[in-house]
């Protein structure tokens, strides 16, 4: 068998055996639900309001939103889980391993993915049970299925690179405030043309924004496409950049976990601990 072909399988088990794990274990468990369950609750909240003039429901344009945001947040996940690692000697006992780098990082992608699916229907179902003037037609599953795909391999790398460069779980917390700030201007909760101009064009350099779009392309009526930016889906912008943070993803990520990975050894991770002793005590 190939060094890659036994890296992908052992990568394919080692991510089936992590997602079984957090869904049988109560923390994460209930972290799958938590998440999804406050997203329904603030759709609720806002399902009667109409945006402007236009007739179109808050609640009905806010639902597809925060399905691509929740996409696009896999790479938080994938930095804290790798930054986990890194800190607790996992990434170091996968680097002594044969091929253990590539199937670690298969596993992840896996695990991560499979996760972020579940939360994904978790969410999706009761919110389409409560907000009314979504449009479910024959195109719309291939739309979000694609969009999906592409906007996963989009932001995981990018969440390998910043677990790559983060040495603490602690650290993650720097993360939260620019993917909050992207959250805010990226046209997830109100249509993003009621931005002042130069936000429009901070927000559309990266993939939260398209992640949304595509999802609302699939979901909602063609009369929605009044409140998008030049009133149009834009399906091969949404595909363009989205697929050059693909590339830029799986260019950079590679060479920088490797990078990373020659830099650990055992007196780094012991050293590491160390210091969380120390914060704990």
């Amino acid at each position: 068998m190939s060094p890659t072909a036994t890296a992908l399988r052992a990568g394919w088990s080692r991510g089936l055996i992590e997602l079984r794990q957090s869904f049988t274990n109560g923390a994460e468990l209930f972290s799958h639900f938590l998440w999804p369950g406050l997203m329904v609750a603030a759709l609720f909240f806002i399902r009667d309001m109409s945006f402007g003039s236009s007739g179109l429901l808050l609640g009905a344009l806010a639902l597809p939103s925060i399905l691509g945001m929740n996409a696009a947040m896999g790479m938080v996940g994938m930095s804290q889980q790798l930054t986990a690692d890194r800190e607790d000697g996992t990434l170091l006992r996968a680097k002594a391993t044969p091929h253990g780098m590539p199937g670690y990082l298969v596993g992840k992608v896996i695990s991560v993915s499979g996760g972020l699916l579940a939360d994904l229907v978790i969410f999706l179902v009761p919110g389409m049970l409560i907000i009314g003037g979504l449009e479910i037609g024959p195109g719309s599953w291939p739309t979000l299925a694609w969009v999906l795909a592409l906007g996963l391999v989009a932001s995981l790398p990018i969440g390998a690179v910043l677990g790559s460069v983060f040495t603490s779980a602690r650290a993650q917390g720097v993360l939260q405030l620019p993917i909050l700030a992207l959250i805010g201007i990226s046209g997830i909760f109100y249509p993003i043309t009621a931005l002042p101009e130069w936000l429009q064009w901070i927000a559309q350099v990266f993939p939260i924004y398209w992640m949304g779009l595509g999802m609302r392309s699939a979901l909602l009526p063609d009369a929605a496409v009044a409140v998008e930016i030049g009133e149009s889906w834009r399906h091969l912008e949404t595909a363009g950049v989205l697929g050059v943070w693909a590339v830029l993803g799986l260019l950079v990520a590679p060479v920088v976990l490797r990078r990373m990975a020659r830099k650990e050894s055992g007196s780094s991770v012991a050293a590491r601990r160390e210091r969380a002793l120390q914060r704990i005590g």
